[in-house]
């Protein structure tokens, strides 16, 4: 988002917005970059930034797209200004949060609340595909505190002592014409607001099989970003159509008309992630 600045402070800034398809990011591997132990973890990750704390008017601070690489992952560190949550989408690996660590499979994922500590490990032979998304407690502010443990070798839970998250797909419950759309969608609220302390609203998983599409909506109080699992269609935002395609991410400001259409032959995946004014959330405990 560009801002024209002029000369007089009384004069408010005027906002000039790109067309849609240049704020839709892309997932593109060969722009990705190599981080060696972060906040102290094994090895190395690979990642993209798609967004920051500029690309949402509500509090996203970043959302981050790569791979962990076998025997690499990301140390154990606190955050108590943010909350974040790790997601895979193939393979599985070792999350931890507040010291306590299970083997989750793909695609999954763990949130970790503000004023508690979490990290990941992919014990495996093969990469990883990973996402991280972190939402501040207040705009553009970000904290860590590592604790200089890898977590290799850490003992695991057969059952997870903490939240996770499932996007498996035989949980999705069909919604005809969701929206006002068209066709037989398939969605699921995967992470609810109590899940959270901060501004997170919610995780849904959503499905257009080909041919489907979801209605407009507005949000007045949640900004939102959907990103592309699979799959191939169109987004509709403010009057503007784009085309989408797997590994895209697309920011819904608030007040945006949206909608959703599945133009390929294929299934076309969501997940999607939406963040409240701080206003309407709940005080953070």
């Amino acid at each position: 988002m560009k801002i024209l600045l002029f000369a007089s402070l009384s004069i408010l800034p005027i906002l000039a917005v790109e067309p849609l398809a240049q704020r839709i990011v892309h997932t593109d591997p060969s722009k990705y970059r190599a981080a060696k132990s972060v906040h102290g973890g094994a090895g190395q990750l690979d990642y993209l930034a798609l967004f920051d704390a500029h690309s949402l008017d509500t509090n996203l601070f970043f959302l981050h797209r790569g791979i962990i690489q076998p025997k690499s992952g990301i140390g154990a560190h606190f955050h108590n200004q943010c909350e974040e949550m790790f997601v895979i989408f193939n393979g599985e690996a070792q999350f931890t949060i507040d010291g306590r660590t299970s083997l989750l499979k793909g695609p999954a994922g763990a949130p970790c609340r503000m004023g508690h500590s979490h990290a990941i490990y992919n014990p495996t032979d093969k990469p990883v595909e990973w996402m991280n998304i972190n939402v501040s407690a207040l705009k553009g502010t970000y904290d860590a505190f590592d604790l200089g443990d890898n977590r290799v070798g850490a003992a695991l839970d057969a059952i997870p002592v903490f939240m996770t998250m499932r996007l498996d797909k035989a949980l999705l419950k069909a919604v005809t014409n969701m929206s006002g759309g068209t066709g037989s969608a398939q969605y699921r609220r995967a992470l609810d607001t109590p899940v959270f302390a901060g501004p997170w609203s919610y995780v849904d998983h959503l499905v257009l099989p080909p041919g489907a599409s979801a209605g407009t909506k507005v949000h007045r109080e949640v900004a939102e970003f959907y990103y592309v699992i699979g799959g191939d269609g169109t987004a509709t935002i403010a009057n503007e159509t784009a085309a989408i395609h797997a590994g895209d991410a697309i920011p819904v400001q608030l007040n945006d008309p949206h909608s959703f259409a599945n133009t390929g032959t294929q299934p076309l995946e969501f997940l999607i992630v939406g963040v409240a004014r701080q206003s309407s959330r709940r005080p953070i405990d």
